[in-house]
């Protein structure tokens, strides 16, 4: 009979019969039940909001909750030189009491309101900030993975001086104070917190500029501007490709050059010894050098002379921002002499 042959390729496999076969028996019953409601987009892994709101990186903690609102994600990467984001609640409230230049201001949608929120917006109301309520899941593509407590400052691009543009402003301003122009170079200073306690010094004793290297320096970031208390408005900035050739052409204008170093032989208080007689009375500028290294070589031999802060004890040597406010202590103390 056809289809029972036993010769090899005429035999059906076992199960392969045609016509009814048997039920499950029940066992494919859960198939048919349904999962529940689909997750929201941010709670599926596979889904790139999940992806963007960083959701894989840790879970969200409680809007009042300070703790680690300082630590920063790896994957957090902003360009120093470009726009930037204040994140967290004393962060944000702190930059605008500061009064850091900014954009706007995000509020997550949602959150609990506290004095602190309370004062980001009456602070950026004040001063024709734009306060805009967001998605929560907007605020946390800005942080990217990084803790914001529902608040993010957007703060724009900080605007640098040339150094021939900051010797002139410089000039100026000494002419309207009755001075001779008093100026800051900072050599491979990285820390944002020294730069803005340097801003802060600059402006506390009459300094009429600060200088930064392009490369190897921290720029004026929000940190830097929260350190400075706001003297980061008063006291201009400038960025330079080179400094020890900025710094040679400070000295054929005129200007005298005086390096900081822990090991020079000649300290502050006799600082006419190695700068020309009446130095700090002069048109003057600072160079302190990094908060590990100190002065570069170039840098230093670039300076028309290196003083040393006299301290006693053990102490090795100051940070790099209260050795700077040590020096121009020291100077305005002479001018006002």
């Amino acid at each position: 009979m056809a289809g029972n042959s036993r010769r090899p390729g005429a035999r059906r496999n076992p199960g392969s019969k045609k016509g009814p076969t048997k039920g499950s028996g029940g066992k494919g019953r859960s198939s048919l039940e349904g999962k529940g409601p689909t997750p929201p987009a941010d709670k599926r892994p596979n889904h790139k909001s999940y992806r963007a709101g960083g959701a894989a990186a840790a879970p969200r903690k409680p809007a009042g909750d300070d703790r680690g609102a300082a630590r920063r994600s790896p994957a957090r990467r902003e360009d120093p030189d470009g726009p930037q984001t204040v994140l967290g609640r004393n962060p944000v409230v702190e930059s605008l009491r500061a009064h850091s230049p900014a954009t706007a201001l995000y509020v997550a949608q949602n959150i609990e309101i506290d004095d602190r929120v309370r004062e980001a917006i009456k602070m950026a109301s004040e001063r024709g900030v734009s306060v805009l309520e967001v998605p929560r899941g907007d605020v946390d593509k800005m942080a990217d993975g990084a803790v914001h407590q529902g608040l993010a400052l957007a703060v724009p691009a900080f605007q640098y001086r040339h150094p021939d543009d900051l010797l002139e402003e410089a000039r100026q301003r000494a002419h309207l104070d009755r001075v001779e122009p008093l100026l800051v170079a900072l050599d491979g200073v990285t820390d944002p917190r020294n730069l803005g306690a340097v801003l802060r010094s600059a402006a506390a004793f009459g300094a009429h500029g600060v200088l930064l290297p392009l490369r190897r320096s921290v720029g004026v970031t929000p940190v830097a501007w929260r350190t400075s208390a706001g003297a980061a408005a008063r006291v201009p900035v400038g960025r330079a490709t080179n400094l020890s050739r900025t710094l040679t052409a400070w000295l054929d204008e005129g200007l005298v050059a005086v390096g900081l170093d822990g090991d020079a032989a000649t300290d502050i208080d006799h600082l006419d010894d190695v700068a020309g007689p009446d130095a700090a009375r002069g048109p003057l500028v600072v160079v302190v050098g990094s908060e590990g290294k100190g002065l570069s070589r170039l840098v230093g031999e670039t300076c028309t002379g290196t003083v040393s802060i006299p301290m006693a004890g053990d102490v090795e040597s100051l940070n790099a921002s209260v050795a700077a406010g040590v020096a121009l202590a020291e100077v305005a103390r002479r001018r006002r002499a």
